[in-house]
This record gives C-alpha cells, sequence and structure tokens, in this order.
C-alpha cells in the first residue's frame, strides 16, 4: 500500500511541495486527493532528502494544503499500448477524446522509452515518398530520418503536415505503414482540421492521433510528444510497421519547458529557454531511427514556427543540430500563392543521397536534382539582375533562366495540398522544365540521361 502524506507545504502555479516523504523517486507518478474525494495527477520533479518538488497535470484550484493528500504509486508515466490504438484520437496524456472505448493494453511502456545505442542503429536509405515534389525530388525523405519543417507564424505547415500524414508511404512493399501524429498546444479549430482531414481521406485508419490544445496545461504538452513516440516505439520495434511521426507545433513545446523552468527558478539560458531546452529535444528527436535485427522503422517530421521568422532562434537553431537537414517554408512565396511554400534552396535534407538511384527512385535522380538546384539558383539570379538594372540588360540565356525560375515555382513547386505525385511524375515534371534551356546548359546530366529524357513529352 502506498504511503498517503498530508504535508503539502506549498502550491506555486504547477508545482507543489511535499515535506517528509520516504523511497520517492525522480520522474515518479503521483496522486492527489482533495477533500471532496477529486483525485489529480502529478509526477516527482525534484528530490531534495525528505522534501519532493511535484508537478500538477490539472490545476491546482481547490488544493487545500491541510486537507488535501498525496500518494506516490512506484512507477513513472506509461502509457498502455496495443494495435488497437490506430484509427483513434487522444489527449496529451493518452486519453481517448474520440467518443471511443477505452484501449485493453496489450502492455504498459514507460513514455520516456529508451535511448538508441547508435551502434544498435541501420543507416537510414529506403526513400519515402510524401507525394510532394519539392521534398521527394529535392530534399527527399528516407525511413529512419529525421527532417523537421521550419515555419512561421500564419504560413500553411498545418495543411502540408496533413498532406504528408495522408500520402507518406514506402514504395515497392507491402509492409505496413503507420502515422503517428501528435500535435502541441494547438486551436480546436486546427484540431478540427486535422482529425476532419484524416476522416474524410481515409488516413485515420492507420494514424494515432494525440492532440494537446492550447488551453490545457503546459505540463500536459510536455508529456504529449513522449506519448505519441511511444506508440511508435511499440508499433515500429513489436508490430514491425513503417512508422512516421510527425509532431506540430515543437516552439509551443519549448515554451512549455520555459514556462515550468520559470516556476522552478531556474537560471534561465538564451532568451529565457532553459539550459537543458538542447538535451531534452535530443531526447525527442533520437528515438527516431532504424534498429539492426528489427524489421520496422521510425521516421520523424517535427515542425516548428520560428519567432519572428528567425532562423537563429533557440528552437530552429538547436533542431538543426540535432536533425539530419531541414525544410524551410518561405513568406515570399505564401505571398505569391505557391503552395506549399516551400524555399528549395535552403532547404535541405543531408540523406538524400542515400535514398535515391537505380532500385530506389530512377537512375536519373540524382543528376536532375542537381541540375534543378543550380538552374533554380541561376534564375533567381537573373531575376534579382533584372530588377536592379531592367530587363535589357539580361543575355538570352539569362532571360531562359528567368523563365525557368517562374515555370520552376508554379509548376514543380506549386501543386497544391491535394495533389499526390508518384517520384515518376516528379522527375518527368523536373525534365520537362530542364527543357526549358539549351540541351548545352545542362552540364550536371550525364549524356545517357539526357539521350533518353531531354525533349521528350
Amino acid at each position: 500500500m502506498p504511503k498517503e502524506y498530508r504535508t503539502i507545504q506549498e502550491v506555486a502555479g504547477p508545482l507543489m511541495l511535499v515535506r517528509g516523504v520516504e523511497d520517492v523517486t525522480y520522474n515518479e507518478l503521483g496522486e492527489i486527493e482533495l477533500a471532496n474525494g477529486e483525485k489529480r495527477r502529478c509526477k516527482v520533479l525534484e528530490i531534495d532528502k525528505g522534501n519532493a518538488l511535484v508537478q500538477l497535470f490539472e490545476s491546482s484550484t481547490g488544493i487545500n494544503l491541510s486537507n488535501s493528500k498525496v500518494r506516490f504509486l512506484g512507477r513513472s508515466m506509461e502509457l498502455g499500448v496495443s494495435e488497437d490504438m490506430l484509427s483513434r484520437v487522444f489527449d496529451g496524456l493518452g486519453r481517448p477524446i474520440d467518443n471511443g472505448p477505452e484501449i485493453l493494453p496489450e502492455k504498459r511502456m514507460d513514455i520516456n522509452g529508451l535511448p538508441m545505442n547508435p551502434a544498435a542503429r541501420n543507416y537510414p536509405q529506403e526513400f519515402i515518398q510524401t507525394g510532394v515534389s519539392a521534398i521527394d525530388g529535392l530534399n527527399t525523405l528516407v525511413r529512419g530520418q529525421k527532417l523537421p519543417i521550419f515555419s512561421a507564424s500564419g504560413l500553411p505547415h498545418a495543411q502540408l503536415a496533413a498532406q504528408i500524414a495522408r500520402q507518406a508511404k514506402v514504395r515497392g512493399t507491402e509492409e505496413p505503414f503507420a502515422v503517428v501524429f501528435a500535435a502541441m498546444g494547438i486551436t480546436f479549430e486546427e484540431a478540427n482540421f486535422f482529425t476532419e482531414s484524416f476522416k474524410e481521406t481515409g488516413a485515420i485508419d492507420r494514424a494515432v492521433m494525440f492532440i494537446n490544445l492550447a488551453n490545457d496545461p503546459a505540463v500536459e504538452r510536455i508529456a504529449t510528444p513522449r506519448m505519441a513516440l511511444t506508440a511508435a516505439e511499440y508499433l515500429a520495434f513489436e508490430k514491425n510497421m513503417h512508422v512516421l511521426v510527425i509532431m506540430t507545433d515543437i516552439t509551443n513545446y519549448a515554451d512549455s519547458l520555459r514556462e515550468v523552468s520559470a516556476a522552478r527558478k531556474e537560471v534561465p539560458g538564451r532568451r529565457g529557454y532553459p539550459g537543458y531546452m538542447y538535451t531534452d529535444l535530443a531526447s525527442l528527436y533520437e528515438r527516431a531511427g532504424r534498429l539492426k535485427g528489427k524489421a520496422g522503422s521510425i521516421t520523424m517530421i517535427p515542425i516548428l514556427t520560428m519567432p519572428e521568422d528567425d532562423k537563429t532562434h533557440p528552437i530552429p537553431d538547436l533542431t538543426g543540430y540535432i536533425t539530419e537537414g531541414q525544410i524551410i517554408l518561405s513568406r515570399e512565396l505564401y505571398r505569391q500563392n505557391i503552395a506549399p511554400p516551400i524555399d528549395v534552396l535552403p532547404s535541405l535534407s543531408r540523406l538524400k543521397d542515400k535514398g535515391i538511384g537505380d532500385g530506389k527512385t530512377r537512375a536519373d535522380h540524382a543528376n536532375t536534382m542537381n541540375q534543378l538546384f543550380a538552374a533554380y539558383a541561376r534564375g533567381k539570379e537573373a531575376k534579382e539582375l533584372m530588377v536592379v538594372l531592367g530587363e535589357a540588360a539580361l543575355t538570352e540565356i539569362d532571360k531562359l533562366y528567368a523563365k525557368f525560375s517562374d515555370a520552376f515555382e508554379n509548376e514543380y513547386v506549386s501543386q497544391g495540398y491535394l495533389t499526390n505525385r508518384s517520384i515518376e511524375e516528379t522527375l518527368d515534371l523536373g525534365w520537362k522544365l530542364l527543357s526549358i534551356l539549351p540541351r548545352t546548359e545542362l552540364k550536371r546530366i550525364k549524356d545517357e540521361f539526357l539521350d533518353q529524357y531531354y525533349g521528350q513529352d
């Protein structure tokens, strides 16, 4: 029988101090019983001799210092997992919110997970098709990769996230594929958009959704991605599924870390965020990957909104250090009605070379990708020159590059949120656009591919 303590000393915001506790450990789950019998959950943040600092999962309103009781449960936070989780919607603490029955768990797993031993990892190398040309063709996603999307306030990252969740698949195999979607600190309107979008297209059948709303407690927001990753680890490494984890918005998660850190009176780091934020984000991101001896995999797309569109802000900055590239959304392209507004030049997938080529996508993929990047960069330069000096200052070849740049943005990058392009369609579209330029300009493509594809309808 767990001991009950009536020694609550102080309650400050989401934190509570309990004195005179015994055999209580860090991260242990606790239960507070109010005078009226209501129960609320908490977890241990800090132990100092016989004093326990606990963090509340619900509001502190109504907690009476003399009448309320605390008992510690002897275990950390767990998620009951089962294959029945697929097609279900949960809150940030793993409780069903879709009016369906409770899950009968096959087992219970600690949400903090276990770090993957780097020596036990398999190298990510299988192509994942998202159906989005700017990602598949130029910044390819591979199984086991962590590829974040850097967005900004007001940009349509929610639509892009829903599109990837609907369309993503591993080609050429019959292996089961699932999506685990975690939303942190989003509005009710956004939550409704995601759930309806998944239901309309049938994507909900292979998805598990964890939704934490903006008015939910900050501490629940910190638990939400861990709940999602625990579900993903179960599906990937115990049920041999390929799992795509999409997490939005990491900025809301980091703000919750800052809020709890301030309540604990910790010394703030850069811009008020806690000094351990890098370690905390790494403890999430590094749970993605492929394990030797396991058929399943976890691929992760975290989405974050850069405060003030600033790439040097601590959240995108630290995320960039841990992950393998980034997809950047552009406000300028958004104003031009390019959808999705992916800025391909500063975007990067560090593992793209591993997931493309003969047998994975198509033999000409690497050549066309390099040529498209080069031609688009030169076309942007030509357009900037045109703005400064006028069109008359451009050579004929510069005008062709400027024409290519416009066609590339309007046809290749801009495809809308309902178009699902196969990699063959994406590569063929790339060749169609490269045909705007003379063959002599395509110096990054082998002659054998030029003979096969250049100028073909």
